[in-house]
Protein backbone atom coordinates (compact mmCIF):
# COMPACT_ATOMS: atom_id res chain seq x y z
CA UNK A 1 0.00 0.00 0.00
CA UNK A 2 1.40 3.37 -1.04
CA UNK A 3 1.64 5.90 1.77
CA UNK A 4 1.50 9.66 1.31
CA UNK A 5 4.76 11.57 1.45
CA UNK A 6 5.19 14.56 3.74
CA UNK A 7 4.88 16.91 0.76
CA UNK A 8 1.70 15.22 -0.49
CA UNK A 9 0.13 15.66 2.95
CA UNK A 10 1.03 19.34 2.92
CA UNK A 11 -0.15 19.65 -0.69
CA UNK A 12 -3.63 18.53 0.32
CA UNK A 13 -3.57 20.63 3.47
CA UNK A 14 -2.69 23.91 1.73
CA UNK A 15 -4.60 23.47 -1.55
CA UNK A 16 -6.92 26.50 -2.01
CA UNK A 17 -10.66 26.07 -1.52
CA UNK A 18 -12.99 27.53 -4.15
CA UNK A 19 -16.31 26.93 -5.92
CA UNK A 20 -16.55 25.11 -9.23
CA UNK A 21 -16.99 27.35 -12.29
CA UNK A 22 -20.59 27.76 -13.45
CA UNK A 23 -19.82 27.25 -17.16
CA UNK A 24 -18.23 24.38 -19.05
CA UNK A 25 -14.79 23.77 -20.59
CA UNK A 26 -14.69 25.38 -24.03
CA UNK A 27 -11.68 24.48 -26.19
CA UNK A 28 -12.58 26.83 -29.05
CA UNK A 29 -15.29 29.21 -30.23
CA UNK A 30 -15.25 29.86 -33.98
CA UNK A 31 -14.56 33.44 -34.96
CA UNK A 32 -12.15 34.16 -32.11
CA UNK A 33 -8.49 34.01 -33.23
CA UNK A 34 -6.19 31.91 -31.05
CA UNK A 35 -2.85 32.69 -32.68
CA UNK A 36 -0.82 35.78 -33.48
CA UNK A 37 2.64 36.54 -34.81
CA UNK A 38 4.11 37.33 -31.39
CA UNK A 39 6.69 35.00 -29.80
CA UNK A 40 5.80 33.30 -26.54
CA UNK A 41 8.63 34.93 -24.59
CA UNK A 42 10.42 38.22 -25.18
CA UNK A 43 13.85 36.88 -24.15
CA UNK A 44 15.52 33.74 -22.92
CA UNK A 45 15.16 35.11 -19.37
CA UNK A 46 11.40 35.24 -19.81
CA UNK A 47 11.25 31.81 -21.42
CA UNK A 48 13.19 30.25 -18.54
CA UNK A 49 10.96 31.98 -15.99
CA UNK A 50 7.72 31.03 -17.72
CA UNK A 51 8.70 27.40 -18.25
CA UNK A 52 10.01 27.00 -14.69
CA UNK A 53 7.04 28.57 -12.90
CA UNK A 54 4.48 26.87 -15.14
CA UNK A 55 6.14 23.52 -14.48
CA UNK A 56 5.92 24.10 -10.72
CA UNK A 57 2.24 25.05 -11.03
CA UNK A 58 1.47 22.01 -13.16
CA UNK A 59 3.14 19.73 -10.61
CA UNK A 60 1.51 21.33 -7.59
CA UNK A 61 -2.03 21.61 -8.95
CA UNK A 62 -2.07 18.27 -10.75
CA UNK A 63 -4.02 16.67 -7.89
CA UNK A 64 -7.00 18.98 -8.39
CA UNK A 65 -9.17 18.39 -11.46
CA UNK A 66 -10.67 21.89 -11.36
CA UNK A 67 -7.56 24.06 -11.54
CA UNK A 68 -6.58 25.19 -15.01
CA UNK A 69 -3.11 26.64 -15.75
CA UNK A 70 -2.73 28.66 -18.95
CA UNK A 71 0.47 29.85 -20.64
CA UNK A 72 0.50 32.75 -23.10
CA UNK A 73 -2.92 31.95 -24.58
CA UNK A 74 -5.68 34.40 -25.40
CA UNK A 75 -8.26 35.25 -22.76
CA UNK A 76 -11.45 36.71 -24.26
CA UNK A 77 -13.43 38.49 -21.59
CA UNK A 78 -16.40 40.03 -23.40
CA UNK A 79 -18.67 37.93 -25.56
CA UNK A 80 -18.99 39.21 -29.12
CA UNK A 81 -16.02 41.60 -28.91
CA UNK A 82 -12.83 40.05 -30.24
CA UNK A 83 -10.90 43.18 -29.27
CA UNK A 84 -11.40 42.43 -25.57
CA UNK A 85 -8.55 39.99 -25.33
CA UNK A 86 -5.32 39.59 -23.34
CA UNK A 87 -2.56 36.99 -23.39
CA UNK A 88 -0.78 36.89 -20.01
CA UNK A 89 2.42 34.95 -19.55
CA UNK A 90 0.82 32.62 -16.98
CA UNK A 91 -2.66 32.53 -15.50
CA UNK A 92 -4.45 30.19 -13.12
CA UNK A 93 -8.19 29.60 -13.08
CA UNK A 94 -9.52 28.11 -9.85
CA UNK A 95 -12.76 26.23 -10.48
CA UNK A 96 -12.26 25.58 -14.22
CA UNK A 97 -11.78 22.01 -15.36
CA UNK A 98 -8.16 21.09 -16.04
CA UNK A 99 -9.10 19.29 -19.25
CA UNK A 100 -9.66 19.44 -22.14
CA UNK A 101 -6.97 21.84 -23.28
CA UNK A 102 -8.18 25.17 -24.68
CA UNK A 103 -7.00 27.12 -27.69
CA UNK A 104 -8.22 30.23 -25.87
CA UNK A 105 -10.06 30.93 -22.62
CA UNK A 106 -13.56 32.46 -22.87
CA UNK A 107 -14.73 33.84 -19.54
CA UNK A 108 -18.46 33.89 -20.38
CA UNK A 109 -18.43 30.28 -21.62
CA UNK A 110 -16.38 28.97 -18.69
CA UNK A 111 -18.45 30.93 -16.17
CA UNK A 112 -15.40 32.37 -14.47
CA UNK A 113 -12.37 34.61 -14.96
CA UNK A 114 -8.72 33.79 -14.27
CA UNK A 115 -8.04 33.88 -10.54
CA UNK A 116 -4.38 34.93 -10.66
CA UNK A 117 -2.28 36.38 -13.48
CA UNK A 118 1.52 36.65 -13.80
CA UNK A 119 3.30 38.95 -16.23
CA UNK A 120 7.09 39.04 -16.62
CA UNK A 121 8.50 42.43 -17.48
CA UNK A 122 10.36 43.27 -20.68
CA UNK A 123 11.60 46.62 -21.94
CA UNK A 124 8.73 46.87 -24.41
CA UNK A 125 5.90 45.85 -22.05
CA UNK A 126 7.04 46.99 -18.57
CA UNK A 127 5.10 50.27 -18.48
CA UNK A 128 1.92 48.66 -19.77
CA UNK A 129 2.28 45.76 -17.29
CA UNK A 130 2.78 48.15 -14.34
CA UNK A 131 0.07 50.65 -15.22
CA UNK A 132 -2.69 49.84 -17.71
CA UNK A 133 -2.91 46.13 -16.96
CA UNK A 134 -3.54 46.57 -13.23
CA UNK A 135 -7.11 47.94 -13.61
CA UNK A 136 -7.63 45.91 -16.79
CA UNK A 137 -7.03 42.59 -15.06
CA UNK A 138 -8.49 43.37 -11.66
CA UNK A 139 -11.52 45.47 -12.62
CA UNK A 140 -12.40 44.82 -16.26
CA UNK A 141 -11.70 41.10 -16.30
CA UNK A 142 -12.26 40.29 -12.62
CA UNK A 143 -8.91 38.71 -11.78
CA UNK A 144 -8.45 38.34 -8.01
CA UNK A 145 -4.66 38.91 -7.92
CA UNK A 146 -2.14 40.22 -10.41
CA UNK A 147 1.66 39.92 -10.16
CA UNK A 148 4.56 41.31 -12.17
CA UNK A 149 8.20 40.22 -11.97
CA UNK A 150 11.48 41.14 -13.66
CA UNK A 151 13.46 37.95 -14.46
CA UNK A 152 16.36 39.69 -16.21
CA UNK A 153 19.29 39.99 -13.80
CA UNK A 154 20.65 42.90 -15.82
CA UNK A 155 17.54 44.90 -14.94
CA UNK A 156 16.51 46.25 -11.55
CA UNK A 157 14.73 43.69 -9.39
CA UNK A 158 10.98 44.23 -9.35
CA UNK A 159 8.31 41.95 -7.94
CA UNK A 160 4.89 43.44 -7.15
CA UNK A 161 1.35 42.26 -6.70
CA UNK A 162 -2.15 43.74 -6.49
CA UNK A 163 -5.56 42.52 -5.38
CA UNK A 164 -9.03 43.90 -4.81
CA UNK A 165 -10.05 44.58 -1.21
CA UNK A 166 -13.48 43.91 0.33
CA UNK A 167 -14.78 47.20 -1.12
CA UNK A 168 -13.60 46.33 -4.61
CA UNK A 169 -10.75 48.82 -4.60
CA UNK A 170 -7.34 47.93 -6.00
CA UNK A 171 -4.65 47.66 -3.33
CA UNK A 172 -1.00 46.76 -3.74
CA UNK A 173 0.03 43.70 -1.75
CA UNK A 174 2.55 44.58 0.95
CA UNK A 175 5.76 42.55 0.56
CA UNK A 176 7.52 41.13 3.60
CA UNK A 177 10.97 42.19 4.80
CA UNK A 178 12.61 39.82 2.28
CA UNK A 179 10.60 41.16 -0.66
CA UNK A 180 8.36 38.11 -0.83
CA UNK A 181 4.61 38.30 -1.35
CA UNK A 182 1.85 35.98 -0.15
CA UNK A 183 -0.99 35.08 -2.51
CA UNK A 184 -4.20 34.66 -0.52
CA UNK A 185 -5.96 33.30 -3.58
CA UNK A 186 -3.47 30.49 -4.22
CA UNK A 187 -2.43 30.13 -0.56
CA UNK A 188 1.19 30.25 -1.70
CA UNK A 189 4.18 32.43 -0.89
CA UNK A 190 6.30 33.82 -3.73
CA UNK A 191 9.88 34.98 -3.61
CA UNK A 192 12.59 35.33 -6.24
CA UNK A 193 16.16 34.10 -6.17
CA UNK A 194 18.98 34.44 -8.68
CA UNK A 195 19.69 31.12 -10.35
CA UNK A 196 23.48 30.76 -10.75
CA UNK A 197 23.13 28.25 -13.57
CA UNK A 198 20.63 30.01 -15.83
CA UNK A 199 21.51 33.52 -14.58
CA UNK A 200 17.79 34.26 -14.32
CA UNK A 201 16.02 35.99 -11.43
CA UNK A 202 13.53 33.18 -10.89
CA UNK A 203 10.23 33.78 -9.12
CA UNK A 204 9.41 30.66 -7.13
CA UNK A 205 6.39 29.43 -5.16
CA UNK A 206 6.48 28.06 -1.61
CA UNK A 207 3.90 26.50 0.67
CA UNK A 208 2.76 28.66 3.60
CA UNK A 209 5.18 26.82 5.91
CA UNK A 210 8.12 27.62 3.62
CA UNK A 211 8.34 24.29 1.81
CA UNK A 212 9.51 24.94 -1.78
CA UNK A 213 7.55 23.59 -4.74
CA UNK A 214 10.13 21.80 -6.86
CA UNK A 215 10.38 21.64 -10.63
CA UNK A 216 10.14 18.33 -12.48
CA UNK A 217 13.91 18.23 -12.90
CA UNK A 218 14.49 19.00 -9.23
CA UNK A 219 11.97 16.35 -8.22
CA UNK A 220 13.69 13.83 -10.50
CA UNK A 221 17.06 14.69 -8.94
CA UNK A 222 15.61 14.34 -5.44
CA UNK A 223 14.10 10.96 -6.29
CA UNK A 224 17.39 9.78 -7.80
CA UNK A 225 19.28 10.96 -4.71
CA UNK A 226 16.76 9.23 -2.46
CA UNK A 227 17.09 6.04 -4.53
CA UNK A 228 20.87 6.22 -4.24
CA UNK A 229 20.54 6.65 -0.48
CA UNK A 230 18.22 3.63 -0.33
CA UNK A 231 20.67 1.59 -2.39
CA UNK A 232 23.58 2.64 -0.16
CA UNK A 233 21.52 1.85 2.93
CA UNK A 234 20.60 -1.55 1.46
CA UNK A 235 24.26 -2.29 0.66
CA UNK A 236 25.21 -1.32 4.22
CA UNK A 237 22.41 -3.49 5.58
CA UNK A 238 23.54 -6.45 3.49
CA UNK A 239 27.16 -5.92 4.53
CA UNK A 240 26.12 -5.78 8.20
CA UNK A 241 24.02 -8.92 7.72
CA UNK A 242 26.94 -10.72 6.13
CA UNK A 243 29.19 -9.66 9.02
CA UNK A 244 26.59 -10.86 11.52
CA UNK A 245 26.26 -14.18 9.76
CA UNK A 246 30.05 -14.54 9.59
CA UNK A 247 30.34 -13.76 13.30
CA UNK A 248 27.62 -16.33 14.12
CA UNK A 249 29.42 -18.89 11.97
CA UNK A 250 32.69 -18.26 13.84
CA UNK A 251 30.87 -18.65 17.17
CA UNK A 252 29.29 -21.93 16.04
CA UNK A 253 32.65 -23.23 14.84
CA UNK A 254 34.27 -22.19 18.14
CA UNK A 255 31.55 -23.94 20.15
CA UNK A 256 31.89 -27.05 18.02
CA UNK A 257 35.68 -26.97 18.46
CA UNK A 258 35.35 -26.62 22.24
CA UNK A 259 32.81 -29.41 22.33
CA UNK A 260 35.16 -31.65 20.33
CA UNK A 261 38.09 -30.85 22.64
CA UNK A 262 35.98 -31.41 25.77
CA UNK A 263 34.72 -34.71 24.39
CA UNK A 264 38.28 -35.84 23.66
CA UNK A 265 39.42 -34.82 27.18
CA UNK A 266 36.52 -36.75 28.68
CA UNK A 267 37.47 -39.82 26.66
CA UNK A 268 41.11 -39.61 27.79
CA UNK A 269 40.09 -39.19 31.44
CA UNK A 270 37.87 -42.22 31.16
CA UNK A 271 40.75 -44.29 29.75
CA UNK A 272 43.07 -43.24 32.59
CA UNK A 273 40.45 -44.08 35.17
CA UNK A 274 40.13 -47.63 33.80
CA UNK A 275 43.87 -48.39 34.27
Amino acid sequence: MKTLTDFEIKQRKYMPVFPKASGKPTPYIPGYPYEDDEPMAATGFHAEQIVTLADQFFRYFEIHEHIFVGIDTFIYYREGDRRKVVAPDIYIVLGASKFPQRRSFYTWAEGTAPSVVFEFLSDSTAHHDREEKVPLYLLDIGVQEYFIHQPDLERRAEFRGWRRDASGNIVEIEPDADGGVFSETLNLYFHWKADPVTEVRLLRPYLPDGTPITTSLEEKALKEAAQEQREVAEEQRQAAEEQRQAAEKRLREERERRQTVEAELARLRAQLADR
